[in-house]
């Protein structure tokens, strides 16, 4: 029953962070991404499809019939990235994880709680789950079997979270970040320009809110979401990201994190945003791919801070966590154990909407065209007591097969 589910993922436990970028839909616009992700589907017939790409990880979740083995993984990922190179998908063996059926329902799961990622115990990750499933649902992506697997997911994270100490003290990639940037001594009236308005870079805003920094100028493609996260600072300025181009009052950090699949910061435009001005700058890309042209790292004077060089900050979180970490994963296995069972009580819930219709259709049938002629002949009190009669019958008999059904499956 659960053998259709399948999973193909690459994460930060198997390759260089860096290497996640060739694996990802290479778009930044929604209604691109859109249609290849319905390109996708068709393609390689599959029933249902949920996509997942955060910093760390980039995921494709799918409802299938089809064996899903190397062969299909090739092909899969020739389609996501048609200038993927012969040598990387002849290591795919390596890189990328193919699961199926429970093994693959365990993983999503594991990812839902933040269990697999690189900073345990990272909220956020459910939430970015949830965008991605949201955002699928409403692309006719998602059917009935994603969406048994995503409440099931809301479920099991809320429950471990709940249950263990995993998400205390929170940590994620962004206080990861603002811990090493702390490192450099900023003064509160340090000049701070973010690029981007999604939930890493609204997370990193509360981290430079929480440490007093003041002077915060936002852009993003919609400006509402700058103007929400600009609000948040006593001297906070928001600006359509068309206007960065434009921007000449300089700048002491720059925090850029965006859905864009090429560099946004390039070397032209990061010599505009200098604007004559000399010094080391502190430069945070937290974006997969980079946002920040490498050319720009290697050509101006910074300091630099992305994701790949937070992993020995990480590892520090995963120490302190091991034991929660530990929980949790026997509350998964319980859980697990359960899964078959819960599954089949959806789906028998499911395949059960129609009967209280059915059921109906035959009381009304039966008043209405069968027994037509004798209900016609009853007077007002005797109707009305069959009726009622019907009525109570149409109530019982619609808990009879599901309360049989139930005790089959238990």
């Amino acid at each position: 029953m659960l053998d259709n589910y399948k999973i193909l993922t690459v994460t930060h436990k198997r390759v260089n962070l860096h290497s996640i970028s060739d694996f990802v839909v290479k778009t930044s616009d929604p209604s691109a991404l859109k249609m290849r992700l319905q390109d996708l589907k068709e393609q390689f017939g599959l029933d249902e499809l949920l996509y997942l790409s955060t910093c760390n990880r980039v995921m494709y979740f799918f409802h299938t019939e089809r064996n899903v083995d190397q062969v299909f993984a090739v092909e899969f990922f020739k389609q996501v990235n048609p200038q993927i190179e012969d040598d990387i998908l002849g290591t795919l063996d390596e890189t990328v994880q193919i699961l199926e059926g429970m093994d693959a329902l365990e993983h999503y799961f594991t990812v839902s709680a933040s269990m697999d990622s690189m900073v345990i115990g990272e909220r956020q990750i459910l939430g970015q789950l949830r965008d991605a499933y949201d955002q699928c649902k409403d692309w006719n992506l998602i059917g009935e079997n994603l969406r048994m697997a995503m409440d099931q997911a809301v479920t099991v994270a809320k429950s471990i979270y709940s249950n263990t100490r995993i998400g205390d003290k929170p940590v994620s990639i962004a206080s990861l970040a603002i811990q090493k940037m702390m490192r450099y001594h900023l003064t509160k009236e340090a000049r701070i320009l973010i690029v981007g308005a999604g939930q890493t870079n609204a997370l990193m805003a509360k981290f430079l809110d929480k440490h007093h920094f003041t002077e915060v100028t936002v852009f993003n493609r919609t400006l509402s979401k700058a103007e929400e996260i600009a609000a948040t600072f006593p001297h906070g300025r928001a600006f359509d990201l068309k206007e960065l181009p434009n921007y000449r009052e300089g700048f002491d950090v720059l925090i850029v994190c965006t859905s864009a699949t090429e560099p946004v910061i390039t070397p032209s435009l990061y010599t505009q945003l200098l604007n004559g001005e000399e010094g080391t700058k502190v430069l945070i890309d937290l974006s997969i791919p980079h946002n920040i042209a490498p050319e720009v790292v290697a050509n101006f004077e910074n300091h630099y801070i992305e994701i790949e060089g937070l992993r020995a900050l990480a590892k520090e979180n995963l120490a302190f966590r091991e034991l929660e970490v530990q929980k949790a994963k026997a509350m998964l296995a319980d859980f697990i154990e359960e899964l078959p069972k819960i599954f089949q009580q959806r789906r028998l819930e499911i395949a059960m909407r129609q009967v209280p219709v059915e059921i109906k259709a035959v009381k009304d049938r039966a008043l209405n065209e069968v027994f037509q002629k004798e209900v016609a002949q009853l007077d007002t009190s005797t109707r009305a007591l069959v009726e009622r009669m019907l009525e109570y019958m149409e109530k019982k008999c619609i808990g009879i097969p599901m309360k049989a059904a139930k005790e089959v499956i238990f």
